[in-house]
């Protein structure tokens, strides 16, 4: 099959053609129609740990194409699917609680050498992990089901009251899934913080209010004239930069929520009697269950969401190398999918 491999930091992914997967026992080879380019994938190119030889991508769907000796079930070859991108070891107590990706042992997909993702024709997945996608969702949909069900996790994780005003704190593909399921939820304002125009743009094409938190304006007194709330209930941290989670304590309200999903990768200090002093509650989300999965899917199936604005573009496979690098300064863009 051909795929994007990764070599070396500094050096552009390569087209290549290199091995068909073949199913372990409990897994599916997918033939992939489409994926998705996930900010942890501009990350893992940067990192000296990212072994050279990896296929990145871990958002993707397709048709089964082969099924391994164990796989029992509905599975059949052509089943259109998507999957959790995950490898755990089914013994372990994360697992025991089913919240598979906090398993310690997990592998995910499109990170480990044991695991090549979906930047490629051909992808395995567990068949544990796999989930049905009813014949009204594209594929386009379904390779977006990954990060809509990050974005679906995330809500699940705060107490939201119907009256409540929210502020997401960045409108990347993330943040503006946060809105969209917010929304969802039917709260009363949902406003997004972000500096670029474009994802601001998105940000109201699901329904959000966009506020600059570059413009002379600050953002609590931007959140406090759009929704006529002094200060937001729920604060979601959705950029993962050191300083996000002081601002997000700095800006909920007393008694409010932090809801942590930005990934910060160094170390990072807050002032713990700025919480304190509002007993203000800190939650982090991290991935998601199979059951956010199927709220996804059933969402889009019933038409209870729209994700169309959060796709930008799509490129070919050959096309993928040139508009992966591109993605690290080009923010307009929000999902860039792959049809390999």
């Amino acid at each position: 099959m051909r795929a994007a491999v990764f070599h070396r930091v500094g050096s552009p992914l390569t087209v290549e053609t290199v091995a068909d997967p073949v199913p372990d026992a409990d897994q599916v080879i997918v033939q992939v129609a489409h994926s998705g380019i996930c900010g942890s994938d501009l990350h893992m190119v940067e990192s000296d740990y990212s072994p050279a030889g990896l296929i990145l991508g871990h958002e993707f769907a397709g048709t089964i194409a082969a099924l391994g000796k164990d796989v029992a079930g509905p599975w059949k070859v052509g089943d259109r699917v998507t999957a959790l991108p995950l490898n755990i070891c089914n013994d372990c107590v994360a697992c025991d609680r089913h919240l598979p990706a906090l398993c310690s042992h997990n592998l995910f997909t499109g990170t480990s050498l044991l695991a090549q993702g979906a930047y490629a024709q051909f992808v395995g997945a567990r068949a544990a992990m796999v989930q049905r996608l009813p014949a009204g969702i594209s594929f386009e949909e379904g390779a977006m089901v990954e990060p809509l069900a990050v974005g679906h996790h995330i809500v699940s994780m705060a107490h939201l009251p119907g009256d409540a005003a929210v502020l997401i704190l960045g409108g990347g593909p993330i943040g503006i899934a946060v809105a969209l399921f917010a929304l969802h939820a039917g709260v009363r304002h949902v406003v997004v913080s972000e500096p670029s125009p474009e994802r601001r743009a998105l940000a109201e094409a699901v329904g959000a209010t966009a506020i600059d938190p570059r413009s002379a304006e600050d953002v609590a007194s931007a959140f406090a004239r759009t929704t006529g709330v002094q200060r937001p209930h729920v604060v979601f941290e959705c950029v993962g930069v050191p300083g996000m989670l002081t601002q997000a304590i700095a800006l909920a309200d007393v008694r409010g929520q932090v809801v942590v999903a930005g990934v910060v990768l160094q170390e990072d200090t807050i002032l713990p009697i700025a919480a304190l002093g509002k007993e203000v509650t800190i939650r982090y989300s991290q991935a998601y269950t199979e059951r956010d999965f199927e709220a996804v899917i059933d969402a889009l199936a019933r038409g209870a969401i729209d994700a169309r604005p959060i796709h930008t573009s799509t490129v070919s496979l050959d096309e993928l190398p040139a508009a992966f690098e591109a993605l690290r300064s080009r923010p307009s863009e929000c999902k860039v999918l792959i049809r390999p």
